[in-house]
């Protein structure tokens, strides 16, 4: 029984199908790789229900908002069904996803120019800050600001691409 159900306003609803019409043929692709193609469209779905309460406006960058919600989803049905059968446990799609999203940033990252790249390893994969960057680097810190944020546009555009 849902009690705690509420009416999208038309802004917000003309919204969300906007959306909908733009990227879900886009999503279920995507999700078809990780799970049957059944079980795509229900993720495709229930993604939209999770986006439902966000203002469209907000949203960046809707693909990756998108494919974010979609995977935590195919992932927490990998793991309720793991702990209602562990005996029967079905294919590991939460660690599929997991390689898929790896590999993607792996491929993003190498297309990244090197100034850029650099940066970007040392702060997300070495866990340095933009202060320890820039004094290993002999940089400005509005230097490794700069890059990184070219960085993260670039990451952006090859997620929207």
């Amino acid at each position: 029984m849902l009690t705690d159900t509420r009416q999208l306003d038309p802004e917000a609803a003309e919204g969300l199908n906007s959306l909908y019409r733009r990227y879900a043929g886009w999503l279920d692709g995507r999700l078809r790789a990780h799970v049957d193609p059944d079980r795509a469209a229900d993720v495709v779905q229930d993604t939209y229900l999770r986006a439902a309460p966000y203002r469209i406006g907000d949203i960046r960058h809707p693909r990756a908002f998108l494919l974010r919600i979609a995977m935590n989803l195919v992932r927490d049905d990998s793991r309720r069904a793991r702990r209602q059968s562990p005996a029967a446990e079905p294919p590991a799609l939460a660690e599929a996803a997991s390689q898929a999203d790896q590999l993607l940033l792996k491929q993003i990252v190498l297309t990244m120019p090197p100034l850029y790249r650099d940066v970007f390893v040392l702060s997300r994969f070495g866990g340095m800050t933009y202060a320890e960057i820039a004094a290993a680097r002999g940089l400005n810190v509005k230097t490794v600001e700069w890059r990184m944020s070219k960085a993260l546009e670039h990451c952006v555009a090859r997620l929207d691409d």
